[in-house]
């Protein structure tokens, strides 16, 4: 493994679930160029999201906090992001997406010389409005893989050949509504579909998942799968773009993604409030320079992330992902908060190699209710773990919101968060 590095290049898919990698033995060959990642890095077969929803794992993932500590009541950015961190440090910092989750409007360009979270607001009101109207009519709501690579590869060749760079790529291809483009929408199907169509059997399987037949299932998981397909050979060109300017083997890349989705096995589509492996197992392949080859089973968090990067930073001689040594007694936690008529709800989870635990707590009975234990000494360890983040709840500050920009609304309507 290389110890000379100057770049830290963070690659994340939003609702990509670990096992229709087939680097995860998916009997699809959906990621080719993720398969090849896995075999010159570390490839983590079982970690897993802090959380199951942007809201909350996006934040973690880029803070190494849980969810309650990395974001306020209005899920706003409540603490520091790696892009601060390494800011300080000298590096220039720059983070594209098109999430409206995670823009600016929450406070997520914190810490970023550049953020380009794919929203209009604060610019030319005309230019907005022109930029608006045409989202509408092409029927946009996110900016695909190859527009975020054309932006985050132009940002690096602004900098100075002798600069170092922090860099976040969020993808949202794999995010529902699923419209694989072009010859991707046939690529596991004999004929296609319209956005129309796709977009309204998307919101009927979160609305109504008991209407979703077997063949319409299929058809979700089809489409999930094609635009899986096209955004591993999207990162490969980006690859492809970083080795033709000699930054690949300097960097230490990561890819993951913020949780998964999940196609009616517990009754559910998409990616609700709950922490079933579906929602929350997620890939993780880290590539020093010069790439190395491991393959680790024993369950991590993707809150691991930060603090590696981090101990690099420092100079520190073992950061977690890079030198492993996870014993069997490895534990990681995952949460997640309740909306609607739940909101009162936390839910929680421990894995570990010997299994896993699930309980809720109701914040207004103060009761904690398990689910499926393993063993006794999980539900202990989990009980624990609830109670110490109970201590971190009440300590917390409250702070207001700003108006969410009417843009944002229309993207998460697209997206299938609003009615």
């Amino acid at each position: 493994m290389d110890a000379n590095w100057d770049h830290v290049i963070l690659l994340s898919g939003d609702a990509l679930r670990a096992d229709h990698l087939s680097c995860h033995g998916y009997h699809r060959e959906t990621t080719p160029i993720l398969d090849e990642l896995a075999a010159e890095g570390i490839h983590f077969t079982n970690a897993y999201s802090p959380s199951s929803h942007t809201r909350e794992a996006v934040p973690a993932l880029l803070t190494g906090e849980y969810p309650d500590v990395a974001i306020d009541s209005d899920y706003r950015l409540a603490t520091d992001t790696v892009a601060s961190t390494l800011s300080e440090e000298g590096y220039a910092t720059g983070g594209f997406h098109s999430n409206p989750f995670v823009s600016r409007a929450y406070g997520f360009d914190q810490g970023f010389d550049t953020f380009d979270d794919d929203l209009h607001f604060g610019k030319h009101k005309l230019i907005a409005l022109a930029q608006r109207a045409l989202d509408k009519l092409r029927n946009r709501h996110y900016a695909r893989a190859d527009e975020i690579n054309e932006r985050s590869l132009s940002w690096i060749d602004s900098l100075d050949s002798d600069q170092s760079f922090f860099l976040w790529n969020h993808y949202m291809d794999t995010h529902g509504p699923y419209e694989p483009p072009g010859e991707y929408a046939t690529l596991y199907r004999e004929s296609g579909i319209s956005e129309r169509d796709a977009q309204s059997l998307y919101q009927r399987a979160i609305k109504d998942p008991d209407s979703i037949t077997d063949e319409e299932r299929q058809l979700l998981i089809d489409l999930y799968d094609a635009e899986i397909r096209y955004n591993d050979e999207k990162i490969g060109e980006f690859l492809d773009k970083l080795r033709e300017r000699e930054l690949l083997e300097n960097s230490l890349l990561v890819f993951t993604a913020d949780h998964g989705d999940a196609f009616g096995e517990h009754g559910y589509y998409e990616h609700p409030r709950y922490l079933h492996d579906e929602i929350t197992h997620v890939p993780l392949l880290v590539r020093p320079p010069g790439g190395t080859s491991d393959v680790i089973e024993t369950p991590v968090s993707t809150l691991d992330i930060v603090a590696t990067i981090q101990d690099l930073v420092n100079g520190e001689s073992e950061p977690s992902l890079l030198t492993p040594s996870y014993g069997d007694d490895h534990r990681v936690f995952s949460q997640a908060s309740g909306e609607n008529e739940h909101s009162h709800i936390r839910r929680y989870a421990i894995r570990s190699a010997d299994g896993l635990c699930f309980c809720e707590r109701d914040q207004e009975t103060d009761s904690i209710t398990f689910g499926d234990c393993t063993t006794r000494s999980l539900r202990d360890e989990l009980e624990a773990h609830v109670e110490e983040r109970v201590r971190v709840e009440n300590g917390e500050s409250e702070s207001e919101s700003d108006e969410v920009d009417e843009e944002i609304e229309r993207r998460l309507s697209a997206l299938g968060y609003k009615e």
